[in-house]
């Protein structure tokens, strides 16, 4: 009993932190993860908008341009 209560006075257990720290740079790489794939997704949402409004032209309908 002495030795736990010891354990829990003595200040945080390095094992602990380390797996703490490891654990908070790893939260970091996956948001930055998150925010560079959200850019790439909202550019390919993008191409694929101009895309579609370009092919939703008709191209036989299409009126004479006034010279």
């Amino acid at each position: 009993m002495a030795k736990a209560l010891l354990g829990y006075v003595g200040g945080p257990d390095p094992r602990m932190l380390s797996e703490m720290r490891r654990l908070q740079q790893r939260v970091q790489d996956l948001e930055s993860e998150l925010l560079r794939m959200q850019a790439e997704n909202d550019a390919l949402t993008a191409v694929a908008d101009e895309h579609s409004l370009l092919s939703s032209i008709d191209l036989d309908q299409r009126e004479p341009a006034l010279t």
